[in-house]
C-alpha cells in the first residue's frame, strides 16, 4: 500500500510575508511540496526555499489551472511527498475552493488540517483604520462575491446587511451600486476601495455609492470593496493619502 503524507490548507493572509501566521509559517519552512496561489508573494515563497514549488493560480480573465487539475494534483502529490502545502491566499475556507480539495482529499482517505490566514477584510479594515462594526451605526457585516456556480443566476441576491465586503470585486463593484441605489441605498453611502491589500504597491480610495456607480478604472491587482455607514470618516481621522480607482471620482 502506498504511503499517504499529509495535506495543509495555510491561508497566507491578504500579501505581506509578516501576516502569515507563525503556524502557517513553520509548516512552509517543513514542506516538501508547496502548490501555491496567483497571488502569493515571492516574499512568502521565501519561506519555504527548501520545498518544490508548483504554480496552480487562478486569476480572472487569465488562463489558469483547473480546479479538477488542482485537485487531482494534490492527491498525487500526498502520494509522493510526507508534507504538501497548498497555499492559499487570504483565508483557506473563506472563497478559497476549500470544499472542493478537501472532498478530493478525504475521498482518498488522506489527512488533512486546514490552518487558517487574515481574510483581506480583515486587513483593509486594519489598512484604513476603519472598523467593520460601530456600535449604534452597525452590527452585521457580510462578506461576499459575485463569482457564481455554472448552474446558479449570473446576479445573485445581494445580502442584506449593515456593511458588504465585496471580494475580487474590481468588475463587478459598479453594478453592485447600482443595484443598491436601485434599492434606496443613500446615494452619499460611504465606500472604500482597497487594491493590494497589505502590500507595498496598495492603493485606497474613499468614494461614494454614486462615484462606485460610475465604476473603477482596470486595477493591477486584486481589489476589495467595503460599503456601509460605519466606514465614514471620523470627526478627526485623518484623510489616507491614496491613488484614485474611480473613474471620474
Amino acid at each position: 500500500m502506498a504511503v499517504k503524507g499529509k495535506v495543509y490548507l495555510i491561508g497566507a493572509g491578504p500579501g505581506a510575508a509578516d501576516l502569515i501566521t507563525v503556524r502557517g509559517a513553520r509548516l512552509l519552512g517543513q514542506a516538501d511540496v508547496v502548490l501555491y496561489d496567483a497571488l502569493v508573494t515571492p516574499e512568502m515563497l521565501a519561506l519555504c526555499g527548501q520545498a518544490e514549488l508548483i504554480s496552480v493560480g487562478k486569476r480572472s480573465g487569465q488562463r489558469s489551472v483547473a480546479q479538477e487539475a488542482i485537485n487531482a494534483l494534490l492527491v498525487d502529490c500526498a502520494f509522493k511527498f510526507g508534507t504538501v502545502v497548498r497555499l492559499k491566499g487570504g483565508d483557506p475556507m473563506l472563497f478559497g475552493r476549500a470544499d472542493e480539495e478537501l472532498r478530493a482529499l478525504e475521498a482518498e482517505g488522506i489527512e488533512v488540517e486546514v490552518v487558517p490566514g487574515i481574510t483581506t477584510a480583515v486587513a483593509a479594515a486594519a489598512a484604513t483604520k476603519q472598523p467593520l462594526t460601530k456600535r449604534g451605526v452597525a452590527r452585521s457585516v457580510a462578506f461576499f462575491t459575485s463569482s457564481t456556480g455554472p448552474d446558479q443566476p449570473e446576479h445573485a441576491a445581494l445580502p442584506h446587511t449593515d456593511t458588504m465586503v465585496q471580494y475580487m470585486g474590481g468588475r463587478e463593484a459598479a453594478a453592485t451600486a447600482e443595484r443598491l441605489l436601485a434599492q434606496g441605498r443613500r446615494a452619499d453611502t460611504p465606500v472604500v476601495v482597497v487594491e493590494n491589500c497589505s502590500r507595498v504597491d496598495e492603493r485606497i480610495e474613499r468614494l461614494t455609492l454614486t462615484d462606485l456607480a460610475r465604476g473603477l478604472e482596470a486595477a493591477h491587482g486584486p481589489v476589495l470593496v467595503m460599503i456601509g455607514e460605519a466606514l465614514r470618516l471620523r470627526a478627526h481621522q485623518p484623510a489616507l493619502a491614496s491613488t484614485p480607482l474611480a473613474q471620474g471620482a
